[in-house]
């Protein structure tokens, strides 16, 4: 099945996962039922997660969507675009399921739960949109000559910033309720994101380990981390 194929699976389930195996995580609101770039941008986390940013050649990725290399220049002007974008909604959707698990939450403890399961309730291709994410964080910090390049790079940057502050606020809501320690709540979210995102380096979702016990297991880590009186 191809990515424009996969269009019409939304809302079906993953066997292995029992999540949903669409590409709503690649979708924006100004894109029509005929627009061809969310399934571009599936094509691409597929051929990137498989033969890496580097040794994926741009018409590999026109030839898995079913089209021809000059269409996708109608939505992407490079293979650096597609992936900054790629980079972009992987940001704007961590930030989103942050907001969505804490919503609610009687505790920054209980947030602090519900935050980091979030991060791992993911799909098979969400997962492979984060290891992108990770692999290429590198890119973020060198402009780009590219008008549409560097808007998406300087997008990103304003993402993780938020995605940071995010995780900041939650810990400064621990320190003032007395449910952590009062330490440096900058230094601390910067440890739990390095902690979170670093799965994503070993992850596989055809391996042997299994993301929800690795969710359990970081949440533990995660809370031992912000908790504990001994740093």
């Amino acid at each position: 099945m191809n990515p424009v194929q996969e269009l019409s699976t939304l809302g079906e389930t993953h066997p292995a996962k029992g999540l949903p195996m669409s590409i709503e995580a690649l979708t924006e609101t100004d894109d029509g039922p005929r627009s061809k770039r969310p399934a571009i941008l599936a094509a691409a986390v597929e051929c990137f997660g498989e033969a890496g940013y580097e040794g994926t050649k741009w018409s590999a990725v026109a030839d898995r969507v079913g089209i021809g290399q000059t269409a996708l220049y109608h939505y992407f002007e490079s293979k650096a675009h597609c992936l900054l974008t790629i980079m972009r909604l992987g940001l704007r959707n961590s930030d989103a399921a942050f907001h969505d698990a804490v919503a609610g939450a009687p505790t920054a403890l209980a947030g602090l739960r519900a935050a980091v399961g979030a991060a791992y309730a993911l799909s098979p291709p969400e997962v492979q949109q984060n290891r992108i994410l990770v692999a290429n964080i590198g890119l973020l910090a060198t402009a780009r000559l590219s008008e549409r390049e560097e808007s998406e790079r300087q997008a990103c940057r304003a993402l993780v910033a938020r995605v940071e502050r995010n995780w900041v606020d939650l810990l400064e809501q621990g320190i003032r309720s007395g449910e952590f320690p009062g330490r440096d709540p900058a230094i601390m979210a910067r440890s739990l994101l390095g902690l979170i995102t670093g799965v994503w380096r070993w992850y596989r979702p055809d391996g042997a380990l299994d993301l929800d016990a690795i969710a359990e297991f970081m949440e533990g880590c995660a809370v031992r981390m912000v908790a504990a009186d001994t740093p």
